[in-house]
């Protein structure tokens, strides 16, 4: 290939502004005698740096047109001189990268264990440390931010320490890979690389749903690396019999191993991500600072470390003390929009069926200890997590007036004070009312 035959091809791949900005300088010089690295030259050393991290992939693929090779590519500056050693360092680093774009923070050591998500964990260890042997396929399933693409990333830097190859990507990720290879003729490298690893990760498989052309391909992938006892890992949002739109034998295939779900915390299994995720990220917070994130976040674990971010951005930026209003503040906007999805009928429900009794004893005239009982938390939780006034309270609930809402409040507060047990009933229910489950 000369430059001219590399110029013809990367402009009509690349769009007209990468070409005119960066790719139009680049200079082919020459690819080494045993054909694994092709060396370019620019005059710019931070062009060159940005051709490296953004356009290596679209410049492999140039010479996988051209002539059907996949050499490493190497961008120098001008003038610069490296050894052989260096070259060959950095491809391994470049081949080793391509298939490992892993968060090393998403560990077994950083994932928190719960209930909610104990056979996952165990089967993604299993897996991990003997994988193709036992649980082939492990598909984890689950509702968005539990935990999934962490358990996921964990298996893959687990078997990457164990010496394995690892292909981790999203299912877009590899439906665009495998446009790209069939548009651009270089099926052979796509199916190389996706059959030769030892783990293969798929992120997100539900959104394979209706593209049969990529199904097929997925189909005859997956049954390479089962055949071949490699270990595949896939993650949903759902059951695979409960994806529209894939095919009955790639749908027997995923349940062909083991199906795990991660399902919603508990109370104090959020409280334990929480305690967690601020140990791992340096940021001290009270018990009733934690408390309160844990019963006024839903259940996503992003939404739990995004809001992590900020307390500890906000703490560090204008050098105050992180305290219970100052986290309040931060979350106000957050709570509003709770309080404003949140109805009194709501609470009643809640709390009744969790203490079994019915929502019409709550608001009948009963002053049994269990319904009074009743009464008062349904009373604190409304005025917690709503935008109910006392009066508006005391009406809805045949009360006589407001007086009687603002005793029970009062009542309320000195058991949460005194009583752990109440306490603990309190954020229980909290928690189950702001993630809607009812």
């Amino acid at each position: 290939m000369t430059t001219k035959d590399f110029q013809t091809i990367i402009q009509k791949e690349a769009s007209k502004t990468d070409y005119e900005r960066y790719l139009k300088q680049l200079v082919y010089k020459k690819i080494s005698s045993d054909e694994k690295i092709a060396i370019f030259e620019v005059n710019n050393k931070y062009i060159a740096s940005w051709i490296k991290s953004k356009f290596t992939n679209l410049i492999q693929h140039c010479f996988e047109i051209f002539d059907g090779s996949k050499p490493s590519i190497e961008i120098k500056l001008a003038g610069e001189k490296k050894s052989k050693k260096e070259i060959l360092k950095e491809q391994v680093q470049n081949e080793t990268a391509e298939s490992t774009i892993l968060n090393p923070s998403y560990t077994f050591d950083s994932f928190v264990v719960g209930p909610s998500n104990q056979m996952a964990y165990n089967a993604s260890l299993a897996v991990s440390n003997k994988p193709g042997t036992q649980y082939n396929p492990l598909f984890i399933y689950g509702g968005t931010g539990l935990g999934k693409t962490h358990l996921l990333q964990a298996v893959g830097n687990h078997a990457i320490e164990k010496g394995n190859t690892v292909i981790y990507v999203t299912i877009e990720q590899f439906m665009n890979d495998f446009t790209f290879s069939l548009k651009n003729k270089s099926m052979e490298h796509f199916r190389n690389k996706y059959r030769k690893c030892d783990v293969l990760l798929i992120d997100d498989i539900q959104f394979l749903s209706g593209k049969e052309q990529t199904q097929e391909e997925f189909f005859h992938t997956f049954n390479e690396l089962h055949n071949a006892k490699k270990q595949i890992v896939m993650t949903s949002d759902r059951l695979p019999s409960q994806i529209a739109g894939l095919v009955d034998r790639l749908k027997s295939r995923f349940e062909w191993g083991l199906t795990a779900d991660v399902q919603i915390p508990g109370l104090e299994t959020k409280i334990a991500i929480i305690e967690k995720k601020s140990d791992l990220n340096g940021i001290s917070l009270s018990r009733e600072i934690i408390n309160f994130i844990a019963t006024t976040l839903d259940n996503s674990i992003r939404e739990i470390e995004g809001v992590l971010i900020r307390i500890n951005a906000s703490a560090s930026l204008l050098n105050q003390e992180i305290t219970l209003p100052m986290v309040q503040n931060l979350l106000k906007d957050q709570i509003k929009e709770t309080k404003e999805n949140i109805k009194l009928p709501d609470v009643i429900n809640i709390v009744a069926n969790q203490l079994n009794i019915k929502p019409s004893d709550i608001k009948s005239k009963k002053r049994t200890a269990t319904v009074a009982n009743a009464r008062r938390i349904v009373i604190y939780l409304t005025r917690e997590l709503t935008h109910n006034s006392m009066p508006d309270i005391a009406k809805f609930l045949g009360m006589k007036d407001h007086s009687s809402i603002s005793h029970n409040i009062k009542k309320a507060n000195e058991l949460i004070e005194k009583d752990e047990n109440f306490k603990l009933i309190i954020e229980n229910l909290k928690n189950k009312i702001i993630n809607k489950e009812w």
